[in-house]
């Protein structure tokens, strides 16, 4: 299988925190996203496509106050958006916390990564609505929320309709203009690299350097301040 960079996210703890942080840091306003009611988020989008990563997208994500919570008390937010943690972390400033992976097996990077012992968590149908239609895909959430590695191991997208004949291929970077943006590279340090690395091979992802050492993930973007580097910095 393959699997390449669908889009970073950036967690903050007020979407509107995350647009000013965004303007600020990168240089631009986000565009339009959308509501995730399973689990009461909301985000903006921009896109950051390369041909390296031509489906990139940086997405800040934040609590929705105005969502219901989720429906099952017993389920927690994706991208351990419930965690204390990282919640104190992003209260001062939004966060590089994760990134996700496209693929068009998911099912099988599933199985892929539990013969290495990891359980990427179920996948989970859902949709938005966007300026270009609905939007469907299916994505690997754990019931804890947990991202795994420190966010490092991604999680697993992949965009469509999973029943149909052939699947909807509508994607949020055909929506989003060219922002000014773009992705040049994505860099993983981490104390279990090797099976980090494994577990990357397993997925056939592309596009990402891994090396032994503290968890992070870095990011450099080329924006209209000039060259910009994000890290998780193990958040």
């Amino acid at each position: 299988m393959k699997s390449q960079i669908d889009h970073l996210v950036i967690l903050a703890q007020t979407l509107d925190q995350g647009v000013a942080w965004c303007e600020a840091t990168l240089g631009v306003t986000p565009g339009p996203g959308g509501e995730h009611p399973q689990f009461g988020t909301h985000n903006r989008l921009i896109k950051i496509a390369t041909p390296k990563f031509p489906l990139a997208y940086l997405e800040i994500i934040a609590i929705n106050p105005e969502a219901k919570s989720p429906g099952d008390t017993r389920t927690k937010r994706w991208f351990d958006m419930d965690e204390a943690a990282l919640q104190a972390a992003v209260a001062m400033a939004p966060q590089l916390v994760h990134f996700v992976a496209q693929t068009d097996e998911l099912q099988a990077g599933r199985t892929a990564l539990k013969a290495l012992g990891i359980d990427r968590g179920p996948a989970l149908q859902t949709s938005r609505h966007s300026r270009k239609g609905l939007l469907q895909w299916q994505i690997t959430v754990r019931d804890d929320g947990q991202r795994l590695f420190d966010g490092a191991l991604p999680s697993l997208i992949q965009w469509g309709k999973p029943d149909a004949a052939e699947p909807l291929r509508l994607h949020p970077r055909n929506s989003l203009p060219r922002s000014g943006v773009t992705l040049q590279s994505v860099a993983v340090s981490h104390p279990t690299a090797a099976k980090l690395l494994a577990a990357y091979e397993a997925i056939g992802l592309s596009g990402v350097t891994v090396d032994d050492g503290p968890a992070n993930i870095t990011v450099t973007l080329n924006t209209p301040k000039g060259p910009v580097t994000l890290q998780s910095l193990g958040v």
